[in-house]
């Protein structure tokens, strides 16, 4: 996974918005709720919200590790090899729908 292969991803699914923050990661997400960060530096890695019991496993796994500033709300950094490209589409969707599931119903009913 690259850059615009997540960007591709990501995109790909409906009411998704990108924007940068914090001057220089590009963010994605669904009702003003981030689902995925990356970073436009080298090397590509991106973080992801994860369900609360994949959380522990998962962060121990090689290239995979708490997100700073994030992990209390179960996300990961995740490095561009330690996933392959299955596996990141399952887990951007993943955290797509983690995040859709606890908007508003308001917010809901406005994207479609």
């Amino acid at each position: 996974m690259d850059i615009e292969a997540l960007r591709d991803c990501c995109l790909s699914l409906p009411h998704v918005t990108e924007d940068i923050k914090w001057g220089a990661d590009l963010c994605f997400s669904i009702g003003e709720k981030m689902f995925c960060v990356t970073s436009e530096h080298l090397p590509f890695k991106a973080s992801l919200k994860v369900n609360e019991e994949e959380f522990e496993e998962f962060s121990q796994k090689p290239g995979i590790k708490p997100a700073a500033y994030l992990a209390r709300y179960k996300w990961v950094l995740i490095q561009g090899d330690a996933l392959s490209d299955k596996q990141w589409k399952h887990y951007i969707q993943k955290s797509y729908e983690l995040v859709k599931a606890k908007l508003l119903k308001k917010i809901l009913k406005d994207l479609i």
